[in-house]
């Protein structure tokens, strides 16, 4: 008789695990590659030139678009969430963004930058940066139109509607800010191209600890939570 565990799996020979997780391998391999079609599909997606000038306050002083490419080719943003006035930056960006500094030199090895946005001012930034110890790039948006623009920012008549833009639809809350992730691409001639912006569940796949838990054996394990990602602290407030 198969051994029943106390959350509700079965326990089973070796052999009947086998064959199980060789069927569960096929769907595996399936969704791998679906990703590759749908990242291929991604890379041909058409651009758009950035006409407009944004300006941002960096650690050396103001820097264009085009500064923070930092020679490279290819940049891509990640559109914290990070208002004038907050105590802290968001902790679900604050979790993306503890995956962030071991990338990035691998990042520059394939000619791509990376730069965290916010339009909390630089000195906000700043400090909020070196309490979570990150290296990586980071400026400020304060006083510019560039989070507004990729709508992951919202002006008080925009909340007082009560739908507001956001990951290429409307949503039926307010908040002053969103997260998102943004990817250029700059030419030659300095031409700069938005070629892509993700959001909401579209950043999950940024995020590795998610790629860890999700071979755990209880997952995520975020059923019964009052929203996704509740449990998520600072990584200096778990207790």
């Amino acid at each position: 008789m198969k051994a029943t565990h106390p959350v509700h799996h079965p326990v089973v020979s070796h052999a009947e695990w086998l064959a199980a997780r060789r069927r569960h391998l096929a769907r595996e391999k399936e969704l791998t590659r679906l990703r590759d079609e749908i990242a291929r599909e991604r890379r041909e997606l058409p651009w758009v030139k950035v006409e407009k000038k944004y300006v941002f306050d960096g650690p050396t002083g103001k820097e264009a678009l085009a500064d923070l490419f930092d020679g490279r080719s290819q940049l891509i943003v990640y559109h914290f969430m990070f208002g004038p006035g907050w105590e802290q930056g968001c902790p679900s960006c604050s979790f993306l963004s503890d995956h962030v500094d071991g990338t990035l030199p691998h990042l520059a090895a394939r000619d791509v930058s990376f730069a965290a946005v916010s339009r909390a001012p630089l000195a906000q930034v700043q400090a909020f940066r070196r309490r979570m110890g990150w290296g990586f790039k980071w400026v400020s948006s304060h006083g510019d139109d560039f989070n507004y623009d990729f709508h992951v920012s919202f002006t008080p008549e925009e909340r007082a509607k009560g739908r507001m833009r956001y990951n290429f639809g409307e949503i039926g809350f307010a908040a002053e800010e969103l997260p998102g992730t943004s990817a250029f691409y700059k030419d030659a001639d300095g031409q700069i191209f938005h070629t892509y912006s993700s959001y909401a569940r579209g950043l999950d796949l940024m995020i590795g600890a998610y790629n860890w838990l999700d071979i755990a054996p209880k997952g995520r394990d975020e059923d019964g939570l009052t929203r996704t990602m509740a449990w998520v602290r600072h990584h200096d407030n778990y207790r």
